[in-house]
């Protein structure tokens, strides 16, 4: 408020103004600042690999096959306020973590708390935390369950063991129907029942997932890194 002040100093139209309309454009400037701010802290806390991204910069090139429409009522953080998941899939370098982190870029704008993940750091979070002497396996899921979006990038690229597995069921059923969770995998959810192996887990682990997910398949003779070269839109 104070640098607002000596800004309006400088305007002549604003020191002409009563107190109580000069005091509202000090309150008003202070407002945006603690804002502008907030996004800024959400989208450093995401943890985006790249913040280039935007819902603006989707390409929508025909052989792609991405809905517009679709994506525009995800935009809008829907789905997040009805803790719902995204299932975005297609082969490596279509574009998969460009669209989940415009989408998780949206919704800082929209003051969620979202966090971004490779699932194999993750797992190593969550093994690490089991295995430690000083480790909280509780804490980090309770971490990762609050998340308000979730992101988890090169979901199940390999199968996982039985021990993962277990570590997914558990962060699932913190999440299910009480977060959101998007995920970007090159397989579809037929796919994945094998890579969980067991089947009673795999079951459980689809069943909190699947079931009220949208379901983007992005499509496309070129990768991302062939249409725009290195720098471009990439996996």
């Amino acid at each position: 408020m104070v640098e607002a002040l000596a800004n309006q100093e400088h305007i002549e139209n604003i020191r002409q103004m009563g107190f109580e309309d000069r005091l509202e454009l000090l309150i008003d400037a202070a407002y945006d600042t603690r804002q502008n701010n907030k996004l800024e802290r959400l989208i450093k806390d995401a943890g985006f690999s790249t913040t280039a991204p935007s819902i603006s910069n989707i390409d929508y090139s025909p052989d792609r096959q991405l809905d517009k429409d679709v994506i525009t009522k995800l935009a809008t953080g829907a789905y997040i306020k009805a803790h719902h998941n995204v299932l975005i899939m297609g082969a490596s370098g279509n574009g998969k973590t460009w669209l989940a982190t415009a989408l998780g870029i949206a919704a800082c704008r929209q003051f969620y708390k979202v966090r971004y993940v490779r699932l194999p750091e993750l797992m190593d979070d969550l093994l690490v935390a089991k295995n430690e002497a000083n480790g909280d396996f509780k804490k980090i899921l309770i971490k990762y369950g609050k998340y308000d979006l979730l992101i988890i990038d090169e979901w199940l690229l390999t199968a996982v063991s039985q021990e993962q597995a277990t570590f997914i069921l558990e962060l699932m059923e913190r999440r299910a129907g009480q977060r959101a969770t998007i995920f970007c995998s090159q397989f579809g959810p037929r796919a994945w029942h094998e890579k969980l192996g067991q089947s009673q887990i795999a079951d459980a682990i689809l069943d909190r997932i699947v079931h009220t997910a949208y379901h983007i398949e992005i499509d496309g003779k070129k990768s991302m890194r062939e249409r725009y070269g290195i720098g471009g839109q990439d996996d």
